[in-house]
């Protein structure tokens, strides 16, 4: 197939040109800089609304994974620029898409499980409505913002992403530092869930996705087995070998991080990947420390 990428540089996108590459796929990558001769990369400008028709053409399948870092402490202005930048892109991409007269067949766009909200220990799958909070409505704008191409029969997967388990960067990277020193500490009560899943098997997710045309609307992109921040914890102490006896109070995070906190580590968002394996996908890594002694080599 001949794939176009956004956000190819980011620790998903990267790995996912290199993946689907070696899988004998034409990579073009849609970038913000001058394209270089050569590199199979696309001209666009989502905040000027811009996007080079021309390099749009013959594209088989997208997917999009372009978008602010939400792992920044959330002013007002950083908000905004989070919400934008999701909502804006996917809809000049979609509605860029629609205007061709051969669109690609399928467009994966990325969304995440910050869709669901605070959800305690309610099992969570795609027939779920959507919670509250800032995620919660990012979330939906970004899912919202595919209706152009969905209007124009394209095939839209919006793919809801948990916690990618990657030593190259993303949430567990940032942990490793003081989980080697042995200050690895649940945070808060430690009964949220974590609804994670590793690298590899988002990959191969994506390009199942993108392949089985079943799959249509949102696809809850984690692995079967969420487990609370303290199991979690405690996992990553055992793999690594250090102690995991501190606790981060919940009053502390919400001091460091504002908003966020709650959001990202203090809310509890037990989701299962049901459309996925309906649809016949086997995961590689199912249960946590398999996963993590994967991608952390141990």
């Amino acid at each position: 197939m001949r794939i176009l990428v956004t956000g190819a540089s980011g620790l998903i996108g990267s790995a996912l040109v290199s993946f689907l590459a070696a899988g004998g796929h034409a990579v073009l990558r849609l970038v913000r800089t001058q394209p270089r001769p050569g590199q199979g990369e696309v001209h666009w400008d989502p905040a000027a609304g811009k996007v080079d028709p021309m390099g749009l053409q013959g594209v088989d399948a997208a997917v999009h994974l372009a978008g602010e870092s939400i792992a920044q402490r959330w002013t007002p202005e950083r908000k905004a620029k989070i919400l934008q930048s999701r909502a804006r892109g996917t809809r000049l991409l979609s509605e860029s898409f629609a205007r061709l007269t051969q669109p690609p067949r399928v467009l994966l766009c990325a969304s995440a499980i910050g869709y669901y909200g605070d959800r305690g220990q309610e099992i969570l799958n795609e027939e779920s409505p959507s919670g509250v909070g800032f995620l919660a409505e990012v979330c939906r704008e970004w899912e919202a913002a595919c209706e152009p191409a969905v209007r124009r029969g394209i095939r839209v997967v919006n793919l809801r992403i948990g916690m990618v388990l990657s030593s190259r960067g993303g949430a567990l990277a940032r942990m490793l530092f003081p989980f080697r020193l042995g200050l690895g500490a649940r945070i808060g009560s430690g009964k949220q869930y974590m609804s994670w899943i590793a690298i590899d098997d988002l990959l191969g997710g994506i390009l199942h996705a993108l392949t089985h045309e079943t799959l249509v609307g949102p696809v809850n992109a984690v692995a079967p087995n969420p487990v609370t921040n303290l199991e979690f914890t405690k996992t990553v102490g055992r793999v690594l070998g250090r102690p995991t006896v501190l606790r981060l109070p919940a009053i502390v995070a919400r001091l460091a991080l504002g908003e966020m906190a709650d959001s990202l580590l203090l809310a509890s968002t037990r989701v299962e990947p049901a459309r996925l394996m309906a649809s016949g996908y086997s995961f590689c890594h199912p249960e946590l420390e398999g996963a993590l002694r994967r991608v952390l080599g141990k």
